[in-house]
């Protein structure tokens, strides 16, 4: 939340009192929104890895805030930067959400030593600043969504919240329709066009990261020659150089460098892949069973972006589009676990949490930085 300066004087972006709600918000609002989904493969690296975190705060503190709107909402302010800080007449604007430091502390944060913030600042954690501030900006959609309600404006409640968060509830409170226009609610033309605009501009984000959930397309890349041969235990080389692997998985395997060039080669999409491991760590694992590989589109260790993250995802689709012909047990990427007939859970399959082995937050524990296959024989 940023303070503006407008040509009539200074418009401080400053978040009401608390008020008691009118009503409550209603199931059909919270029922509609939580079938929106999100599209994973458009977020950020960030935004990717905290999106867990997201599902689970908007699930129990604010179920009428859906989670591809905290994404949209977060890009719109910080560009998922969460280091940013930007002064402004309130002396500055930090973190994910750009909160200033007085309704950073109204959500429960810690005093900034200084401004700018510290490094070290909880304000600029982001598993932390989620947790604090989507409940403080939860608020602002309630108190929206009971004024609308009572008056019976037409402006939706999520756009009467970015307008809290923009500009101020006053210009909610005070404006015909719930977002002001020139003249209203003490906001010129300049206010009002910059609230209308940051309106647009969550909107298309909302767009990006909801239309069509899961990857990039794969239409254009062949599909796999089914695997034939029956499970005869581990005893197909492993060409990653591991102990064995099943006939399925090394068919699996084959069929991935056919299709998207052999790992770690010139002119393939993925830089390396590894199968066949002890895994002494995780007994349960599928690769010690020479039933797994895990395929790396960019270096162990490293979140992906760009290109390479769009080459995992397409991977991570073809797999998943031709489950059936490679006996696909599940696949994990991306910080999600995706299994044939499982429904998915607001974005590419289901969070995955590591299962109490891994953590899920580090980029080779959530499965960020490769693609895991596990087949069923």
């Amino acid at each position: 939340m940023r303070g503006v300066s407008i040509a009539c004087g200074v418009l401080v972006a400053v978040l009401l009192l608390p008020l008691v709600l009118i009503a409550s918000v209603t199931g059909s609002l919270a029922t509609a929104i939580s079938a929106t989904t999100v599209n994973a493969s458009a977020l950020p690296a960030l935004a990717s890895r905290e999106l867990g975190t997201i599902t689970a705060v908007t699930a129990t503190t604010c179920p009428e805030l859906p989670p591809v709107w905290v994404l949209a909402h977060v890009e719109a302010e910080s560009g998922w930067d969460s280091t940013a800080f930007s002064r402004d007449v309130n002396g500055g604007a930090a973190g994910l959400y750009q909160l200033n430091e007085a309704n950073w502390r109204s959500a429960g944060g810690s005093p900034w030593p200084g401004t700018p913030p510290a490094a070290s600042s909880d304000v600029l954690q982001p598993d932390v600043h989620l947790r604090r501030a989507i409940p403080w900006v939860c608020d602002n959609l309630r108190i929206a969504s009971a004024h609308l309600r009572a008056t019976r404006k037409p402006t939706p409640p999520l756009d009467a919240m970015l307008v809290c968060h923009i500009a101020g509830c006053g210009r909610v409170t005070g404006s015909k329709t719930g977002v002001p226009t020139a003249g209203e609610a003490g906001c010129d033309a300049g206010c009002a066009d910059l609230v209308s605009g940051y309106i647009e501009r969550v909107h298309a984000l909302v767009d990006k990261y909801s239309a069509a959930a899961g990857g990039p397309g794969t239409a254009d890349l062949p599909a796999p020659a089914p695997a034939s041969e029956a499970s005869t235990g581990c005893t197909a080389d492993d060409p990653t150089g591991g102990r064995c692997l099943t006939p399925t998985t090394r068919h699996a395997y084959d069929e991935i460098a056919r299709v998207f060039g052999l790992p770690g080669k010139s002119g393939g999409t993925l830089r390396s892949a590894g199968c066949w491991d002890a895994h002494a760590w995780n007994p349960t694992s599928d690769h010690p069973q020479g039933r797994a590989c895990d395929f790396f589109p960019t270096a162990a260790g490293r979140f992906p972006e760009g290109q390479e993250l769009q080459n995992g995802w397409r991977l991570a689709e073809w797999l998943r589009a031709h489950a059936s012909e490679l006996k696909v047990s599940y696949i994990i990427w991306q910080g999600r676990i995706w299994t044939p007939g499982a429904p998915d859970e607001n974005g590419w399959g289901r969070p995955y949490n590591g299962g109490g082995v891994y953590d899920p937050n580090d980029a080779t524990g959530g499965h960020y930085d490769h693609v895991h296959l596990s087949v069923s024989d």
